[in-house]
């Protein structure tokens, strides 16, 4: 596979996109290919049939590397899924000398500190993420590099995931015959792809409504404050057609998508649509009205539920207002009236999420829908992960020339400095530990 090259996997509930992307040379996303397929094995963002779920990652695979004439050999991939949560949490640590700046290692230490905090069984910390810093008691401190102080102290969000669930969709990737490059949380993916900088300065929730979960993100001064996974998504809204109309899934999810709305005052009492009838039977009539009532009570529950995460953030708080509002994405976006629904119980500015704010201009229309804003995003990720290891082995060169002619140690302590080797997530070195998980397991 070329080098700048990337390959995003979101394995969702109701279906897994493989898709295959690079940089152009202005600096934008070009979609080579994508593939999708039927997701079988599972539920509520949880692989609960690795099997299944193996077969529909080959299928989605196939289609993307017969789409773009490539063979894929690494991906980054999303996880979320019912068993995602997070929390806040403040720390501190006491530096031995505070007449020496603050530096990279000292951070890492405190993220570390962190990584200690006890969890429930089997649960794991999959991301901390630093909020604001203070040093000596001097608060809303954003870059504490290059300062002096004895007491470093951050607020922390620190996301919590199930580890069992990260290693099953792991053995599933491997199982695929394909290399696990990068794992990233499914909100973070779809928030790079569909929102803009301003947006995440002022203020925004991201509403990322799949077929299993529903996934929000809050960021405000350019930061993430907030993650939560709800565990409804489209999946009930057509579930409820099923049961409310006594038809199959396969018509229950037709009707949703041809003739339903989040708005019933939309629809005039003699709207009907005819359903054919199971073998031989009489065809079923359901008025529009009906079946936007069904919608329309599920979807308020959904948005009332995310709602009260946006509260739990602090909304209300003038500090912490949320000026851009919400943003709604995913495939559950696409439901008629949706946007002004959301308006209507949250009071909040509402605009729906295109994948188009890194895209190529030329790119296809089915590309820019809200269904593959994860996609779009996790190709973004695995393009920087390429654009930051590039950097680091740059960085590494340097290192060993310079090491040559000189005593070893001088050199090697000054490059530990240079700033332009970013920290590495906590999510790399998730990945890393799935990869050797893996690799032992066997």
């Amino acid at each position: 596979m070329e080098h700048n090259i990337s390959v995003g996997l979101d394995i969702g509930t109701t279906k897994i996109v493989a898709m295959i992307g690079r940089k152009n040379e202005y600096g934008k996303l070009e979609i080579l290919g994508i593939g999708k397929s039927k997701s079988l094995g599972v539920h509520r963002g949880v692989v609960n049939n690795i099997t299944q779920t193996i077969q529909s990652i080959q299928q989605a695979v196939q289609e993307a590397e017969a789409a773009a004439g490539l063979k894929i050999e690494g991906v980054t991939v999303g996880i979320a899924g019912q068993h995602i949560r997070s929390l806040q949490h403040s720390d501190y640590i006491t530096r031995a000398n505070s007449e020496v700046v603050i530096d990279d290692d000292d951070i890492d230490r405190l993220i570390n500190q962190v990584h200690k905090l006890v969890m429930l069984p089997g649960e794991e910390i999959i991301h901390v993420l630093p909020q604001e810093y203070k040093v000596d008691g001097q608060a809303e401190i954003m870059e504490p590099i290059g300062m002096y102080g004895g007491r470093l102290e951050a607020n922390f969000h620190v996301v919590v995931g199930q580890v069992s669930s990260i290693r099953n969709v792991g053995r599933c990737i491997q199982s695929a015959d394909l290399n696990l490059e990068g794992i990233t949380l499914e909100p973070l993916a779809s928030a790079n792809a569909v929102l803009s900088q301003e947006e995440k300065e002022a203020g925004v929730a991201l509403i990322d409504i799949g077929g299993g979960t529903t996934d929000l993100a809050i960021f405000r001064d350019g930061i993430i404050r907030h993650t939560a996974v709800i565990p409804f998504g489209g999946n009930v809204i057509t579930e409820d057609i099923k049961e409310g109309c006594s038809i199959i899934e396969k018509q229950a999810e037709l009707l949703k998508i041809k003739f339903g709305s989040a708005w019933p005052g939309e629809n005039k009492d003699n709207e009907i649509v005819s359903i054919p009838g199971l073998r031989g039977r009489e065809p079923k009539e359901i008025t529009l009205k009906n079946l936007s009532k069904i919608i329309h009570a599920r979807v308020v529950e959904i948005i009332e539920q995310v709602y009260v995460e946006i509260k739990n953030y602090g909304h209300e708080e003038q500090k912490k207002n949320l000026i851009a509002g919400i943003v709604l994405t995913g495939g559950g976006s696409q439901l008629k009236h949706l946007k002004q629904l959301v308006e209507y119980i949250t009071g909040m500015d509402t605009r729906i999420g295109y994948p188009n704010e890194h895209l190529a201009g030329d790119s296809d229309e089915d590309v820019t829908s809200p269904l593959f804003a994860t996609a779009v995003g996790l190709v973004l990720d695995g393009i920087k992960r390429q654009e930051r290891k590039k950097i680091e082995q740059e960085v590494e060169e340097e290192v060993v020339e310079e090491t040559e002619p000189v005593v070893e140690e001088q050199p090697v302590e000054e490059v530990k400095k240079e700033p332009v080797v970013e920290r590495r997530s906590f999510l790399d070195k998730l990945t890393d530990r799935v990869k050797d998980f893996l690799d032992n397991a066997e």
